[in-house]
């Protein structure tokens, strides 16, 4: 069975041709637990997030910032498992039809097996995978079965990428390029940053594919000023925060709703 990788470039070449950029949404699997974190995933879909990525919490997140360090732990906690995230994906795209990625760090992938993991993720509806760890150079098996079963290998790139490092990592990449908006980890900032604009230039010069930029976006704001220069605006510390703030699972569905239609807004305001 194929994965959807089709669906996921119609999306960000539908929002394109509307002339804006792509919302994309992170939570992570298992969080709060793994049926409200498919509650929570669909939200912020419905609410108007164009894409949703699927966190497979891992015990050292070396991209992740603190926020989501402790949805990760209390995933872990709670025994969430490969086939858990699976059971996510399959759901959120079944009750949404939009497209849904897993983002995920190399180990768990290797361990549980590169045929088994994207034949399981292809069956479940999934449209690819990110993968922050993974170097393009040791990405062949990976590319291979993911172009086998249908599935977008989405790397990222960062300020700090040489200009042939980033020619060699888009050639390779399929669905989308992940732009990180600056050097460090995952979370809410007052500034997104001037690196990411300049990153994006960058990239765009090695590659047709959408550039979607995360790493700091937590507002309206941010997300209009990101989406004047991105194919996609990448929120997800912003909307894990939402969930562990709230006193229980309705208001934090309530909250991660609120945020995802401010932030659909502001990709289609742009700063």
């Amino acid at each position: 069975m194929n994965g959807n990788i089709q669906l996921l470039t119609d999306t960000l070449a539908a929002a394109r041709e509307e002339g804006r950029a792509a919302l994309i949404a992170y939570l992570p699997a298992g969080f709060p637990t793994v049926d409200d974190g498919i509650a929570a995933a669909t939200a912020v879909l419905d609410a108007g997030a164009d894409v949703v990525e699927i966190g497979l919490p891992h015990s050292d997140p070396v991209l992740d910032g603190p926020v989501i360090q402790t949805a990760d732990d209390i995933a872990l906690r709670g025994g969430v498992r490969i086939a858990d995230v699976m059971r996510t994906v399959r759901e959120v795209h079944g009750a949404t039809g939009k497209p849904v990625l897993v983002m995920t760090y190399w180990n768990p992938i290797d361990r549980y097996g590169v045929e088994r993991f994207t034949a399981e993720l292809a069956e479940a509806g999934g449209a690819g995978c990110i993968l922050p760890d993974l170097p393009v150079q040791e990405s062949a098996l990976w590319r291979e079965h993911a172009g086998k079963h249908g599935l977008a290998t989405v790397f990222v790139v960062a300020p700090s990428s040489r200009d042939e490092r980033l020619a060699a990592i888009t050639a390779a990449g399929s669905g989308f390029v992940y732009a990180a908006s600056l050097m460090g980890v995952t979370g809410t900032r007052e500034s997104v940053g001037r690196e990411a604009e300049s990153l994006v230039g960058r990239v765009r010069a090695t590659t047709d594919l959408p550039v979607c930029v995360g790493l700091g976006v937590s507002d309206a704001a941010q997300a209009a000023e990101v989406a004047g220069f991105a194919d996609g605006v990448i929120v997800g510390s912003a909307f894990v925060k939402r969930l562990l703030d709230a006193p229980d699972l309705p208001a934090g569905l309530a909250a991660v709703r609120t945020l995802a239609g401010e932030l659909a807004q502001g990709v289609r305001r742009r700063a």
